[in-house]
């Protein structure tokens, strides 16, 4: 994720070099940049997800269409979930707060929360792999209970470790 962040810090424009110059200013405008890296990051998981939704609806879509009208209720749920997860990413709050938020992240912190953004990118992953497994069980006619109850808990998994985060940055913001 560093990388990320060196690539915004070495986008300055002119004038945000000047006042990165200025003492006391360069910390301010490093964190403007790793709240807009956070950003970037949870916005590339948030289309990932989606990406995986709408793979997800076309595969539940052939599934219904081949006579899997009993598999309806299962796929509406994992759908339900996996659009949860997309949504509390897309809207959560930025991991470093702003200078006159209640809640503040120093640097330190805010790389533990780059950590685990890369975990939510691994979720992304395994979406993909169990759409995969999924989409493999519906051309074969078999497999697809299983299939549907793995992405289920990588749905509810992947909530869960989205609620962690939240966590992360209230438990950390109290921190003195």
């Amino acid at each position: 994720m560093s990388d990320l962040y060196d690539r915004i810090t070495g986008e300055r424009g002119a004038f945000e070099r000047l006042l990165a110059r200025l003492p006391g200013f360069s910390g301010y405008l490093d964190n403007k940049a790793r709240r807009a890296a956070d950003r970037m990051v949870r916005d590339y998981v948030a289309d990932q997800v989606s990406e995986r939704i709408n793979r997800f609806v076309r595969i539940e879509k052939s599934l219904l269409d081949a006579g899997g009208l009993s598999y309806m209720s299962k796929t509406s749920d994992v759908k339900a979930r996996m659009q949860l997860y997309h949504d509390r990413v897309k809207a959560a709050a930025p991991g470093y707060s702003g200078f006159f938020a209640e809640i503040k992240i120093g640097p330190e912190q805010l790389e533990s929360l780059y950590m685990f953004d890369e975990l939510q990118i691994r979720f992304a992953d395994q979406f993909q792999s169990g759409l995969d497994d999924l989409e493999q069980a519906v051309a074969g006619g078999s497999g697809i209970d299983e299939a549907l109850a793995s992405l289920d808990r990588m749905a509810v998994e992947a909530n869960e470790a989205f609620s962690k985060r939240e966590d992360m940055i209230t438990g950390l913001g109290t921190r003195s």
